[in-house]
């Protein structure tokens, strides 16, 4: 039953691509950053009703309350392609995203991705991709995008660590932009390039901002990381 329920998600996920990816294709540079992003933010909502209607996989959040009223930047764990879709929903807009180029070659979604402005690194191009981070970041900041990054750099398995990149915190302490930490656990029910999407409810954290006046990379890095990963380890580790 996951898996006729995972592939008639999939047929409709891969749909649901064409159907909202082309007109925000087409629309382009002709349509208001806002707009789009409402467009997307639509995208998201129909994919998390789909999860729970189609595979039974809800979630909830705690922490929202959190959010600042300004724009910020997001030091998000990842696990699943679900928080992708989650912020795209859930999340204050418009967004920027940092993400690897190569994501920008798949078709239709990838040209979706691009009338978004992303921050598309490089990931081979070391001090080339942190100025570039830097750069375009702070102008999107400047003009009340929110930047979200996922500083691990790749999805990881729930269970495991890898190291948190320094260009998310360098953004923080260049921008004075506070750091909104996120955990959550979706890696449980929709794991790293897996097919199966089991059910269940992830559960979704939204830290304290952490602040960056007067600090350095280097510790606002490692407050995001300890938080994140400390949020992780309280969260249900069974489906």
């Amino acid at each position: 039953m996951i898996w006729l329920r995972s592939a008639v998600f999939f047929v409709l996920l891969s749909s649901s691509v064409v159907l909202f990816g082309v007109p925000i294709i087409l629309l382009g540079r002709l349509a208001p950053n806002l707009l789009l992003s409402r467009i997307a933010r639509a995208w998201g909502q129909l994919i998390l009703v789909l999860l729970r209607v189609i595979c039974g996989l809800g979630y909830r959040v705690r922490g929202m309350e959190n959010l600042p009223s300004e724009s910020a930047i997001v030091f998000c764990k990842h696990q699943s392609a679900w928080e992708t879709i989650a912020i795209r929903a859930l999340f204050p807009l418009p967004q920027t995203w940092v993400l690897k180029r190569e994501l920008l070659r798949i078709p239709i979604f990838g040209g979706a991705l691009a009338a978004f402005d992303p921050i598309a690194i490089d990931r081979s191009a070391g001090r080339r991709a942190v100025k570039q981070l830097l750069e375009q970041g702070k102008r999107w900041l400047d003009q009340g995008r929110w930047v979200i990054i996922f500083p691990e750099g790749t999805r990881v398995p729930p269970g495991e660590r890898t190291s948190y990149g320094i260009g998310g915190a360098l953004l923080a302490e260049k921008s004075g932009r506070v750091v909104v930490p996120v955990a959550h656990n979706a890696g449980l029910f929709w794991a790293r390039r897996s097919f199966l999407k089991y059910p269940g409810v992830v559960d979704l954290e939204i830290g304290a901002p952490i602040p960056v006046e007067g600090r350095r990379a280097v510790a606002i890095n490692r407050e995001a990381e300890r938080w994140i990963e400390s949020a992780v380890a309280e969260l249900p580790t069974q489906r």
